[in-house]
């Protein structure tokens, strides 16, 4: 069995998201996340002989982090599929299943991965690096309309559509292929007193659309409560508002739409019995670790 440290990734919230994802030191486990094998290991940590951990990851770099222990299965693919996996290692259901969405620090740390304005580098942007749509496809094949609604849904931008009119003009010269030239483009749209915040954000929708990462969520989501078993435990730390009103309306509700359903007798049809209030990292942590900062843990149990 193994006890390194995660080698390119600090993992959020750590303690507070494996003490309540492991109710059963013999169960079986989901980190749909996996990235550095931070929360995996301290999964493993938890376990028995007897228990077992599957882990998903679509990102290639992520292979060399798998731990190395024999009650492990790691499976290179995104968690929209995670019902297949499971059926494929011969796995009905689960005690618990794990999800830190986002983007990691590896990634951001990466120029040549261009998921960060911090650094010149390829628009790029992509999660699994076998797919082909990339964050310059994205910026010079989508119509000024479509970009419009990318910054307008994923970024929450206001200037969504002055955005996409400056990139669009741009590009009829020549196209932008690179982080530099895409900020030369629209650093001027950016208010100075919220430049980074606003940046960031352009950066999160160009990101969100390369990967579908709300389409892969919501089919990641609405597998969960029918691999679970009774007990069984659904974990997510949020970064964004998008992401974690979609999280936070299934455990609600049952549905991601957070549509309000009632049997005959007037009682709510959702699968889970219990659904924590949002749990966020300490003073302490954010210190150690800036990435924390927007975290929002939610749990919910399998009734």
């Amino acid at each position: 069995m193994e006890n390194e440290q995660p080698t390119y990734h600090v993992p959020v919230m750590l303690h507070q998201s494996i003490d309540a994802l492991v109710t059963n030191p013999n169960g079986i486990y989901v980190d749909v996340t996996m990235g550095g094998g931070g929360h995996s290991r301290e999964i493993l940590r938890r376990l028995s002989d007897k228990g077992r951990l599957l882990c998903l990851d679509q990102d290639v770099d992520a292979i060399a982090n798998v731990p190395q222990d024999e009650r492990c299965t790691f499976c290179r693919s995104n968690f929209r599929y995670l019902q297949n996996w499971l059926h494929y290692h011969d796995v009905q259901q689960v005690d618990g299943i794990l999800a830190d969405l986002g983007v990691s620090s590896h990634h951001l740390d990466d120029a040549e991965r261009g998921f960060s304005f911090r650094a010149d580098g390829p628009l790029d942007m992509r999660m699994n690096q076998k797919a082909t749509r990339t964050a310059a496809t994205v910026i010079n094949s989508y119509t000024e309309e479509a970009l419009t609604e990318v910054f307008r849904l994923y970024g929450e931008l206001k200037n969504s559509r002055q955005l996409a009119k400056a990139i669009v003009k741009a590009r009829a010269t020549e196209p932008l292929q690179t982080i530099g030239r895409l900020l030369e483009v629209i650093s001027p749209l950016m208010p100075r007193e919220r430049e980074k915040k606003e940046m960031a954000k352009v950066f999160q929708a160009l990101r969100i659309e390369v990967n579908d990462e709300m389409g892969a969520l919501r089919e990641m989501l609405e597998a969960s409560p029918k691999v679970l078993k009774q007990g069984g435990r659904l974990v997510v730390i949020t970064y964004h508002s998008l992401e974690d009103r979609l999280v936070k309306n299934l455990m609600k509700t049952g549905n991601i739409e957070g549509r309000v359903e009632k049997d005959f007798y007037g009682n709510l049809c959702c699968p889970f019995a219990k659904a924590s209030k949002a749990e966020v990292p300490d003073e302490e942590e954010i210190q150690q670790n800036p990435r924390s900062r927007s975290a929002k843990l939610r749990v919910a149990e399998k009734s």
